[in-house]
C-alpha cells in the first residue's frame, strides 16, 4: 500500500482539530477512532489528487476526510491524521469515525441521485477493484493500530444512514450494486479480517500492545502546551493528555 500525507490544513476541519475546537474534538483526538466508515465519492472522478486540491481551502467548510484512494493508482491520500475528528458522515458518526472516501472510474455518467450508466464496465470495474483492495489494506493497518475488530468496527455510509450514525447516503454499495458487483460490506469486513490473520494479527480488540512515545511532563499546563505547539509542527497528531 502506497500512503502519501497530504493534509487539508487550510480546510475548517482541520483548522477546529488543530485549535481543539471543542470537545467533541479533543475526545477524538484523546482516543482514537472506536470505528471505520467506508465511502465512495459518489462522482466520476478516479483522482484523488484533484479532490486533495479541491478540499484544501479555507472556503471549503462542507466536509472533510480522513482518506482517499486514488482509482488510477490505489496510493492512499491521507488527508487528516488519523485521531483528527473529520466531517465525512452527516451524524454521530463524525465523533467516532475515521471517513475513507473510494475515488470513482472517470467512465461513469450520473443521473439523478446514486444512479449511474457505464461507458466502459472492463475499465470501471478495474478501478473499482483497485480501490477496494487497497481499502482492505488500508482498513487492516487502521484495526491492527487501533485494536480494532473489523467484524464490528467497519460500516458503510449506507449502513451508518440505517444505523442512525450518519445521512442516508447510499455509498459505497451503490457503485458495486451499479457495475453489477455482488460485493458486499460482509464481504469486505471478511477480507479485512483475513488480511489480519495473514499479517499474524488477532483481530480481537483489547488484545494488542499499544506503544506511547512521550516527549515530556508537566506539572505547569503553560509549559506543557508550550511543548505540544513545538511537537505539533512535525508531528500533527500530537496531544495533550492530563494524568
Amino acid at each position: 500500500m502506497k500512503l502519501i500525507q497530504s493534509f487539508l490544513t487550510n480546510n475548517p476541519c482541520y483548522q477546529a482539530n488543530l485549535k481543539r475546537q471543542d470537545t467533541r474534538y479533543t475526545d477524538f483526538q484523546r482516543r482514537g477512532p472506536v470505528g471505520l466508515m467506508l465511502h465512495s465519492v459518489g462522482c466520476a472522478q478516479p483522482s484523488a489528487e484533484v479532490f486533495v486540491r479541491r478540499w484544501n481551502r479555507a472556503d471549503y467548510d462542507r466536509a472533510c476526510v480522513h482518506a482517499f484512494i486514488d482509482g488510477n493508482t490505489g496510493a492512499v491520500w491521507q488527508t487528516l491524521p488519523w485521531n483528527y475528528r473529520g466531517w465525512h458522515g452527516g451524524g454521530s458518526c463524525n465523533n467516532t469515525h475515521i471517513g475513507v472516501e473510494l475515488c470513482e472510474p472517470d467512465c461513469l455518467v450520473y443521473g439523478s441521485g446514486a444512479s449511474f450508466t457505464v461507458r466502459d464496465r472492463n475499465r470501471a470495474v478495474a478501478v473499482a477493484t483497485r480501490t477496494r483492495n487497497a481499502a482492505v489494506e488500508l482498513f487492516a493497518m487502521l484495526c491492527k493500530q487501533y485494536s480494532l475488530d473489523p467484524m464490528q468496527a467497519i460500516v458503510s455510509h449506507r449502513e451508518g444512514g440505517k444505523q442512525g450514525i450518519a445521512s442516508g447516503h447510499a455509498d459505497p454499495e451503490h457503485l458495486w450494486s451499479g457495475l453489477g458487483l455482488d460485493w458486499t460490506m460482509d464481504d469486505f469486513r471478511s477480507m479485512v479480517r483475513d488480511r489480519l490473520h495473514a499479517d499474524g494479527a488477532d483481530p480481537s480488540p483489547g488484545t494488542q500492545p499499544l506503544y506511547r512515545v512521550q516527549i515530556g511532563a508537566f506539572h505547569n499546563r503553560a509549559y506543557a502546551e508550550a511543548m505540544l505547539a513545538k511537537a505539533r509542527k512535525q508531528f500533527p497528531e500530537a496531544y495533550l493528555k492530563k494524568e
